[in-house]
């Protein structure tokens, strides 16, 4: 995994500079896509491989249950952007239509807790004044690594039916993007995983986890899937980084859109 690393932190709230375009991913639509896919050199990061890879999917289940339980899919199509708006990637995204999704059905608890900008600035000020330095990462699709309590159907998507088995349909595992209790079945398996590791939840912040070894001590910031974290000791930094690439995939070159300066 690819992290990024900060020494003594300042926190820049300058304006950016009016050449920077807005950072908004760009949708695009289908034909847009497909065109771009044909002519781009950029690689085209197809997110089924992430489905075979986490295992997102059961084998396929015969429609034998009421068909308004079943869950629609989608292709949502999108330019991923770096810090300047530069275009890096074509992304192809499967998603589950969740509008359709039935409370008390097909989902139950949605919330998932997001870490306040006021406590990524105190965590900022923290490695100032402690003088240690912050790494970055974000953890590659994330919301695919979530496992889900409820029986959840959904359609074949288009492009990959099974024509020899047109009427199944794919139980799912694992969460799929826009599901209705995707984000808390990300941050539930997250939150299991650290405290399997001896990580503990704050009494106030629920989504900043620390660990203590001796008078040594790392803090980590969560916010969805992006994570910001730093040590008194290189070691811990170095054990974090090590166990997340074990479990999860990801890297990042910037946090929540906000770049930091490093000084000495």
């Amino acid at each position: 995994m690819k992290v990024e690393e900060s020494l003594n932190v300042t926190f820049d709230e300058t304006p950016p500079s009016p050449k920077t375009p807005p950072l908004e991913d760009d949708e695009l639509v289908e034909e847009e896509a497909i065109e771009v896919s044909k002519t781009n050199p950029i690689c085209n990061d197809l997110e089924d491989i992430s489905l075979e890879n986490n295992q997102i999917v059961n084998i396929k289940e015969s429609k034998t249950h009421p068909l308004e339980i079943v869950i629609g899919t989608k292709w949502v199509y999108r330019n991923k952007l770096d810090e300047n708006g530069v275009v890096t990637r074509n992304k192809a995204r499967l998603v589950a239509q969740g509008y359709n999704q039935q409370e008390g059905i097909d989902y139950d608890e949605t919330y998932a807790p997001v870490a306040r900008l006021e406590c990524i600035r105190i965590l900022l000020a923290y490695a100032c004044a402690l003088e240690f330095k912050l790494y970055q990462m974000d953890v590659k699709s994330a919301f695919l690594n979530g496992f889900i309590n409820e029986e959840v159907y959904v359609a074949q998507p288009l492009g990959f039916i099974d024509f020899a088995k047109p009427n199944y349909v794919y139980r799912l595992k694992k969460a799929l993007y826009s599901l209705k209790q995707a984000p808390e079945a990300w941050y539930d398996q997250l939150k299991a995983f650290l405290i399997k590791h001896d990580y503990s939840t704050g009494m106030v912040d629920n989504i900043l986890f620390t660990k203590k070894k001796d008078s040594k001590l790392i803090v980590v910031q969560i916010y969805v899937d992006d994570i910001i974290f730093g040590s008194t000791c290189q070691e811990m930094c170095d054990d974090f980084s090590k166990i997340m690439h074990d479990e999860f995939d990801g890297g990042t070159k910037f946090f929540l859109r906000i770049t930091n300066k490093t000084i000495r």
